[in-house]
């Protein structure tokens, strides 16, 4: 089993002691590397070339945002962080950022996003996809293309543009979040998307989301 490398950098003890346990207690992930600036995550990223890191947007002396315009060519960089502002996430998609996570999105999320990033797909956390996607025009009056999801994938798919996360969706479909898991990898081979942005989009395009799924825009505190 090939081990994947990740330099967690973030200003915050708690929350990096945090991660590495999570991390550490996944047979396929070890933690090479702390650091708890900016400047330092540059430094051990390029020192240490971790497949993956895991950069706080807010650090002394160099922000996430520049930590992931400088390696993000290299290395996959994961902004895990407290601040769900539009531009941030932008800003560190636009910079190559492998994702964007709420540090509130919990374990699971958090060694998906890696995982994602390894095999080459972008995490972005649900509650965030919902409100990227806002912005786009309500569906045309275009005759839509076929349609080649099942009556389950569809439910499925509806549910990921409302911003549920896997578990959520388990639940409310009674069934378990590994079974989520292979509906979306198929939904995704069959709508040729990378990530769950790419499946709400599709959802709200086609009208499978009806326009009262979105919830209401809300300004950050």
């Amino acid at each position: 089993m090939t081990t994947t490398r990740v330099l967690i950098a973030d200003d915050q003890d708690d929350v990096r002691s945090g991660f590495r346990m999570i991390l550490d207690s996944q047979p396929d992930m070890t933690v090479v590397g702390e650091a708890a600036d900016g400047i330092h995550a540059v430094d051990l990223a390029r020192t240490l070339r971790p497949d993956v890191v895991l950069a706080d947007i807010r650090m002394p002396r160099l922000d996430g945002l520049e930590v992931t315009r400088r390696l993000a060519a290299d290395t996959r960089v994961v902004v895990v962080t407290t601040f769900d502002l539009d531009d941030y996430v932008h800003t560190a998609l636009r910079h190559g950022a492998s994702g964007f996570l709420l540090k509130r999105s919990g374990p699971t999320l958090l060694i998906e996003a890696v995982r994602a990033a390894m095999a080459g797909d972008t995490l972005i956390s649900p509650q965030i996809t919902v409100r990227l996607l806002q912005h786009l025009a309500p569906p045309t009056a275009a005759t839509p293309a076929p349609d080649p999801l099942t009556p389950r994938e569809r439910e499925i798919v509806r549910l990921v543009a409302q911003g549920l996360t896997n578990a959520e969706i388990a639940a409310r479909m009674v069934i378990t979040p590994g079974t989520v898991k292979t509906h979306l990898a198929n939904v995704q081979g069959k709508l040729r998307v990378r990530n769950r942005v790419g499946i709400a989009a599709w959802a709200w395009e086609t009208g499978l989301a009806a326009p009262s799924d979105r919830p209401a825009p809300t300004s950050p505190a």
